[in-house]
């Protein structure tokens, strides 16, 4: 468990200890202003995480409300422990489960809801002052899955954009560090996944059509750890390619699951 201080902002960054390949050094959950504080992804179930959230929170004047920026088990582990320590704090997520039912532009507290589908497709963010909170829609290092829902990699991409819109001095991201240029990082996620398309149409142009050419070709530089989830991604891009009419239709366009 990692306490992450944001110099200049009343907000406080909790790491669980669940590192991994898709979780980095562990999931960050935030707590946000006092009196009452605000928690957005609770995290996983682990103990000592849920302990350290529960002091932070006391410490702060008790919970106002628990927000997700997705329905990831990573980040929604420890919302029964959470919920159970604080039973009239109501949950707000983009899904139909939540206590408060979220939208882009909603208010909750001192957050302000932004959609940033892509990663999942009820994926939110969420702004206080000149920081966002982004969840799995931008990583303090690496890059992001997205998940193959109708137009996803199209909307992610716009989602990017409005961030950079907002003039904002610091991403608080579900996992890795803070970014603290957040033009530069935004920027540096768009021609990501430009570069992908790019390379990703170049095997195609060349007549690659099986998943595993176009994942050679395209995504050549990923561990093979991380395969399944460039394979999400790959059909991400195909959908978006289709989208635009510019697929070839003899293209082997994996099924994902999710």
């Amino acid at each position: 468990m990692t306490r992450i201080e944001i110099p200049g902002h009343d907000l406080i960054g909790i790491r669980a200890d669940n590192p991994g390949p898709f979780t980095l050094t562990g999931t960050n959950s935030w707590i946000v202003a006092r009196d009452p504080a605000w928690l957005v992804d609770p995290g996983p179930d682990l103990g000592e995480h849920i302990d350290a959230l529960i002091n932070e929170i006391d410490a702060r004047g008790g919970l106002g409300g628990i927000a997700l920026t997705h329905q990831h088990a990573d980040h929604t582990g420890a919302v029964p422990a959470i919920r159970g320590r604080y039973p009239d704090a109501p949950l707000a997520a983009a899904g139909n489960d939540a206590d408060v039912r979220l939208e882009d532009g909603d208010v909750f507290g001192p957050l302000e809801a932004a959609a940033t589908p892509g990663h999942a497709p009820e994926h939110l963010a969420y702004i206080v002052g000149p920081a966002a909170l982004t969840g799995d829609a931008v990583l303090g290092e690496g890059s992001v899955f997205i998940a193959p829902d109708p137009g996803a990699l199209a909307s992610y991409l716009a989602a990017l954009a409005r961030l950079k819109e907002r003039a904002l001095r610091v991403l608080l991201p579900g996992h890795g560090p803070p970014v603290f240029d957040p033009a530069g990082k935004l920027d540096e996620y768009v021609a990501h996944r430009l570069d992908r398309e790019r390379r990703l149409i170049g095997a195609l142009d060349a007549g690659k059509r099986s998943t595993e050419e176009l994942l050679d070709d395209a995504w050549a530089d990923v561990p093979p750890r991380l395969r399944p989830a460039a394979t999400v991604t790959l059909a991400a891009h195909l959908d978006k390619l289709a989208d635009e009419g510019r697929l070839p239709p003899d293209v082997n366009r994996p099924t994902i699951t999710l």
